[in-house]
């Protein structure tokens, strides 16, 4: 098989794998009506702390790109997941923070998420885990 075939085969199963281990963890967040990436910026949030983050700083945290972060962030704030409070020295700023509804969800997801990823990748072993993650960060971070 050339070299141009495997980088192509080995991009599609990367993507593949991706979509798969992606698809698992909805399932576990879809129950709390959640998506995975209205999920991901909840985890964002918590990870703040008290102080919050733009919705610029949030979307730039994101795993993957949502170009419609507002729209995105309008959702959590109707359900009391997160709220926005505009910046008393430039209103032009707004910040996002967690509520304690959504800590309490996300308390609720932490025990489900870490056992959905043991299955995901627990029979893979710390080393060969460790050079999956060193093989991923290559090719990300490879010009």
């Amino acid at each position: 098989m050339p070299s141009s075939a495997l980088e192509h085969e080995a991009y599609l199963s990367l993507l593949r794998t991706a979509d798969a281990l992606a698809r698992g963890a909805e399932e576990v967040v879809k129950p709390f009506g959640l998506s995975g990436t209205q999920y991901n910026i909840l985890r964002i949030l918590r990870g703040a702390g008290a102080r919050g983050l733009c919705c610029r700083e949030a979307a730039e945290r994101m795993l993957t790109h949502d170009p419609d972060v507002t729209r995105l962030l309008d959702r959590l704030e109707r359900r009391g997941l997160i709220v926005r409070v505009r910046a008393s020295s430039d209103r032009r700023v707004i910040t996002a923070q967690i509520t304690p509804e959504g800590l309490r969800i996300l308390a609720k997801l932490d025990k489900p998420i870490e056992e959905c990823h043991q299955r995901q990748f627990g029979h893979l072993g710390p080393r060969r885990l460790a050079q999956l993650i060193e093989f991923l960060n290559s090719a990300r971070n490879h010009p």
